[in-house]
């Protein structure tokens, strides 16, 4: 588990990665958010502000997707607005 851990984060440093591993449209299912909507946080990389000021959970839903391979804290840490 702690070298598929080591795998996962190795290669998944982006928003974007990540979303391609899962797929943009399971991402949007399971989110329950549109396709188009899924395209715009991979076009900029970043997830919405509505994450970080705790609205919404998408970062702890794309966490479970990866079985928890990458936490949903580090997820927001490389999808962050605030990051160049």
């Amino acid at each position: 588990m702690y070298l598929m851990f080591i795998f996962l984060w190795g290669i998944m440093k982006t928003l974007t990665q990540i979303i391609d591993h899962i797929g943009a449209s399971n991402v949007a299912q399971l989110c329950g958010i549109t396709s188009r909507a899924v395209y715009k946080w991979r076009a900029s990389n970043t997830l919405p502000r509505t994450d970080y000021t705790g609205e919404t959970q998408y970062a702890e839903k794309l966490a479970n997707a990866l079985n928890n391979k990458i936490t949903a804290d580090d997820i927001k840490r490389l999808a962050n607005p605030a990051n160049p």
